[in-house]
């Protein structure tokens, strides 16, 4: 609000910057009246072309109905140049305590070049004074001043003289604390409104942590690593402005206790449990909770009244393991005890005895597991020729058949199937054609089934003789000779035979000479 406020009051001043710039020459040299008050200048630090306002101490007296602002210093006039022109009271707000809110309608930088000087040093005096709209006469005035350190930089203190500071330190929880628990300690330095800069908080002669900055005229630290003990704490303030003393507070005896150390549980598991055989390894666990107490297991046996340590393993993630083949032969009570690294955190704890019986050794004792894969095997049928010429026929004794004969080329019968199941070969013809419109019925074929050679450990029997039809003519559809599925040989036994069967055929005298075939199949199942 009050920016608005100047931004306002530094709009209405402009227009009226030319005449109030001749009126302040031409009165500069009336008298000023016994100060009454004092400026409050905001920013109190700034530069030289920072917007400045001032806020009196007080009202102007009664009678007054204007303000006049003067400034006065290096450069300017002597009798000082007018940065505010003759305004109304009624012009400005009233500020905290009753005072004035007064906006300079320029910056300092614009002041100076009105002046015809650039260079900007040293003390300023300002003067607000308080008179009527046509009488020069002050009613009473209020004055402040700024520093200027360099060419472009202010600040509303004199920088040859230093302010005092002082520090108050707090600190929350009241004490005692424990150990661990969060404890803020908050530094109160006071001028609240100029004194900037760090707060170092301290620990008897240590700091603790980093500096921190001082805001609002507060600085506040919270830490957990207070250890147990009675610490001596204090809050050194450092301003970072030259015109301010640092101060340090009043030291703050603050004490802190240590955590109560924490129980412990310890469980122990045995494997294998119950018993094992001598010489064969035994693994004992102990768990600790919480899990993340530190420190280590030690494993014991008691035998026959007789107390040894079988080892101490570390705890880690709330687990020790220790594993073990050398056990004796008897009755075994076996224990964990916890050993916490830091006694003043946890407390130790026993599991507690569990049994475990050692047996003598008896012995060990290995396998092995041999595998075969028995293959399904199969049944093979095969002739080595598939050719069969027989030659050409001849006219029978009676002389009312063409009749030849021959043998089919060896079958060959391999059976590797497991489980012996048997075979039968069987055989049947077509009917024999010269490739035209000719053709000897299949009747006409006939066989008598022979063995040629077969393994030790098969029994092979050649199927019955098959007689030829007696010249059985085209179309008949008889199923005599080999025009129907005949056996050839049954057999058992694994291993190979060759079969074999003398032909017969029977050619009606009708038949038109030619070259004439025929398919055999042989079938094994």
């Amino acid at each position: 609000m009050l920016k608005n406020r100047v931004s306002r009051a530094m709009a209405l001043g402009v227009a009226a910057l030319t005449t109030a710039f001749a009126a302040g020459l031409a009165g500069a040299s009336a008298a000023y009246a016994a100060p009454i008050g004092t400026i409050d200048i905001n920013p109190a630090t700034g530069a030289d072309t920072s917007g400045i306002a001032f806020t009196t101490s007080g009202a102007c007296p009664a009678n007054a109905t204007n303000v006049l602002v003067k400034v006065e210093g290096s450069g300017f006039p002597a009798g000082g140049l007018n940065v505010v022109g003759n305004s109304p009271i009624a012009t400005y707000p009233t500020g905290p305590g009753g005072g004035m809110v007064i906006p300079l309608t320029s910056t300092m930088r614009d002041y100076a070049s009105q002046a015809g000087f650039t260079t900007l040093q040293g003390k300023y005096d300002f003067t607000v004074i308080c008179r009527t709209a046509f009488n020069g006469t002050s009613l009473g005035d209020y004055t402040g001043a700024i520093w200027f350190t360099s060419n472009t930089t202010y600040q509303a203190n004199d920088p040859a003289v230093k302010t005092d500071t002082a520090t108050a330190l707090a600190v929350t929880p009241a004490g005692p604390a424990q150990a661990g628990t969060p404890v803020t300690l908050t530094a109160t330095v006071t001028p609240t409104g100029g004194a900037a800069g760090t707060v170092q908080f301290k620990d008897g002669a240590g700091n603790l942590g980093n500096p921190v900055t001082v805001s609002g005229g507060i600085a506040a630290l919270t830490t957990s690593n207070l250890a147990a003990g009675t610490h001596d704490l204090t809050a050194v303030f450092t301003p970072s402005n030259a015109s301010y003393n640092g101060s340090t507070s009043a030291h703050v005896s603050y004490a802190v206790q240590a955590v109560p150390a924490s129980q412990t549980t310890t469980a122990l598991a045995v494997s294998p449990a119950g018993t094992s055989p001598q010489y064969s390894p035994v693994t004992l666990t102990g768990t600790v909770t919480p899990a993340g107490a530190a420190g280590s297991v030690k494993f014991t046996d008691t035998v026959g009244g007789t107390t040894t340590t079988l080892g101490t393993v570390p705890v880690a993630a709330g687990t020790a393991v220790l594993t073990t083949s050398s056990l004796p032969v008897g009755d075994h009570s076996f224990t964990a005890v916890f050993v916490p690294t830091n006694p003043a955190a946890y407390l130790g704890s026993d599991s507690g005895g569990i049994a475990h019986v050692v047996g003598a050794f008896a012995g060990v004792s290995a396998s092995e597991t041999i595998t075969t894969t028995v293959n399904a095997g199969a049944l093979v049928i095969s002739v080595a020729n598939p050719q069969v010429n027989l030659p050409s026929p001849v006219l029978n004794a009676d002389g009312d058949l063409l009749t030849t004969a021959g043998s089919i080329n060896p079958v060959t019968l391999t059976d590797t199937r497991a489980g012996n199941p048997g075979w039968t070969v069987s055989g049947q013809v077509t009917d024999f054609s010269d490739g035209a419109a000719h053709a000897i019925n299949g009747q006409n074929l006939g066989w008598a089934p022979k063995l040629v050679d077969k393994a030790p450990a098969q029994t092979v029997t050649p199927g019955s003789a098959v007689a030829a039809a007696h010249g059985a003519a085209n179309g008949d559809t008889g199923t005599a000779g080999l025009k129907s599925a005949r056996t050839l040989a049954n057999g058992t036994g694994l291993g190979t035979a060759h079969v074999t069967a003398d032909l017969a055929l029977n050619v009606p005298t009708s038949t038109v000479a030619g070259t004439y075939s025929a398919t055999l199949t042989l079938t094994a199942i």
